[in-house]
């Protein structure tokens, strides 16, 4: 028997601090598993599959992306599906909009934007509450050659260096549209230090660990452990660099996802 099919795109946002990343895995806690029961619960059926626009790593946060549904045999209720999904989720995860699309769509291939931001202070030890947010370094860092070094990651550049575990076949080769090191403005909290900062990063993709490969290094640079000139020539994948700081987790967000010509 022929079954019609309905798909919708699902606008969330989540703090991932207490989850083990997006992706499934046997008896741990992620995204993906609770999304999928709260699914089930709400529509009361389990004919329902669903695809994310990016798997985001154990602690890392999410403050807008995108998840494809395939839903099967009975369309979602748009004027009640929000606030009982939302009513059924935990608190550290929240849909924010929930539109119909078509099988044309592709939540994978569709070309987007996307802004990650991670942020971090230095010197003083932050208040604990500050953990699920932001990355506390004990030492000074020289911050403005930590913004000139951001600087260099912008534009077209080899990025075999800052991928996890590339093989020949990975295409490394991408684009970065923003690269910055400013004041933290974007997120505050009275608990927050006097001063933090971010790490602002955009383009069309990155590859895993990627962002905190570049912010470990920027690091590195802001502890004069990493000079300039060797910076720059990690970015060039022609040559081989080995990267030894992957930064912290918890500090990640991506923070923004942008579907081009998507009404």
């Amino acid at each position: 028997m022929f079954k019609k099919r309905f798909y919708y795109l699902l606008k969330i946002q989540y703090l991932g601090f207490r989850f083990h990343g997006w992706q499934k895995q046997p008896d741990t806690l992620t995204l993906e598993r609770m999304m999928e029961r709260t699914l089930a619960y709400v529509l009361g059926r389990k004919n329902f599959k669903y695809i994310a626009a990016g798997r985001t790593d154990a602690k890392v946060s999410a403050h807008c992306t995108y998840v494809e549904l395939f839903l099967d045999d009975a369309p979602l209720d748009l004027t009640t599906f929000v606030h009982e999904f939302n009513k059924n989720l935990p608190q550290d995860i929240k849909l924010l909009s929930v539109r119909e699309v078509d099988e044309r769509f592709n939540i994978i291939q569709h070309p987007k934007i996307k802004e990650y931001i991670y942020f971090f202070s230095f010197g003083q030890k932050n208040h604990p509450f500050c953990a699920p947010f932001m990355v506390n370094l004990f030492e000074d860092l020289d911050i403005q050659l930590m913004q000139e070094a951001a600087n260099h990651f912008v534009g077209t550049h080899d990025f075999r260096n800052y991928s996890y575990k590339p093989t020949p076949q990975t295409q490394t080769v991408m684009e970065v549209l923003t690269c910055e090191i400013v004041n933290n403005t974007l997120v505050t909290a009275s608990f927050f230090p006097e001063d933090s900062y971010l790490l602002r990063v955009r383009g069309e993709g990155f590859k895993r660990h990627q962002i905190r490969l570049m912010m470990g290094a920027l690091i590195d640079v802001g502890r004069h452990a990493l000079s300039l000139d060797d910076l720059i020539n990690s970015i060039d994948g022609k040559k081989a660099f080995t990267l030894t700081h992957i930064a912290q987790a918890s500090g990640l967000m991506l923070h923004d996802m942008e579907l081009k010509d998507f009404d």
